[in-house]
């Protein structure tokens, strides 16, 4: 029997760790295959298993290896991928508040107690990654030579 607790939200149902078994043994399941299928691979032979110098090779599309394959990059290369990341997870943080904030079925005493101090904190929040992004741009970050 589930009983009730009071919220600020009103009664509603208690927590109950056997709604969240399923979840629990669905995560068991994926990591016993996980580590089975590793380890299966890697204790029985499973494939045959004859090198030879053809095979050893580096595979490059098809195409027979030119040069050395450890050859060095550029960090030009890691820092448009991070700024990528950087920007790109700033829309995970505002679409939520925006939804929350704007939306039709946005709570009008979530407003009014939390609306202000969220608006600061995200004009801060865009205001870091303005500076951010005017940093990176004065370093000459998106220029590509």
């Amino acid at each position: 029997m589930v009983i009730p607790v009071q919220t600020p939200a009103g009664l509603e149902p208690a927590f109950e760790l056997s709604a969240y078994h399923p979840i629990f043994l669905y995560a068991v399941v994926v990591v016993l295959f996980a580590v089975g299928t590793l380890a299966a691979s890697h204790l029985f032979p499973l494939k045959p298993h004859k090198p030879t110098r053809i095979k050893r090779l580096p595979y490059e599309s098809g195409m027979d290896p030119v040069g050395n394959a450890r050859l060095q990059f550029d960090v030009k290369f890691a820092l448009v991928a991070i700024m990528f990341l950087i920007f790109d997870v700033e829309l995970l943080f505002l679409y939520p508040w925006a939804v929350i904030a704007f939306g039709e079925e946005g709570s009008p005493v979530w407003r009014t107690a939390l609306g202000g101090t969220a608006l600061v904190t995200v004009v801060v929040f865009l205001a870091l990654l303005t500076l951010a992004y005017y940093y990176e741009w004065r370093k000459g970050t998106f220029t590509w030579r």
